[in-house]
Formats: structure tokens, sequence, C-alpha cells
């Protein structure tokens, strides 16, 4: 699979537009590196990885609901089985 579509619970609006799911794409070596060149905490980090998985901003994926939130580390871990 290259890619998985999460569905939130709690959609996200985007500069007019509401965001109601988001495609996180198969992540590579070069994304795990790019986010590990992030400065700041792990938290952080998988922040920058997820939102470039996503195609997104990290301030984005910072409004996501807890929940949501949940459901893409969910769909990431799902990815390194």
């Amino acid at each position: 699979m290259s890619s998985v579509i999460i569905t939130l619970d709690y959609p996200l609006a985007d500069g007019g537009s509401e965001v109601t799911e988001l495609k996180l794409r198969r992540p590579k070596v070069r994304d795990q590196l790019a986010a590990s060149h992030q400065k700041g905490s792990d938290a952080v980090q998988e922040l920058a990885l997820f939102a470039n998985l996503c195609d997104l901003t990290p301030a984005l994926i910072e409004e996501l609901d807890i929940k949501d939130y949940r459901k893409l580390q969910e769909a990431y871990m799902g990815f390194l089985d």
C-alpha cells in the first residue's frame, strides 16, 4: 500500500475550505532523515514528518484534534509492520 486515507472525526478549516480527510503516503528513509534534522523534541520531529507525508503544513497538523492525531500515528505505525 502506497498511502492510506484517514477520515477525520473533527474536520479542520484550511483557508475557507474544510479538511475532512488526510492522505498519508508511505514514508521513505529520506522523510525520516529530514524530520530528524528538525530542531526540537521528538514530538516536534514527528509532527514535521507527518506534515511532510500528508503534504500539509505543520501548523495545520497542530490543529488536529488529539483523537485524529492518534489515528494519524496509528496509520503511520501500520507502514512499519
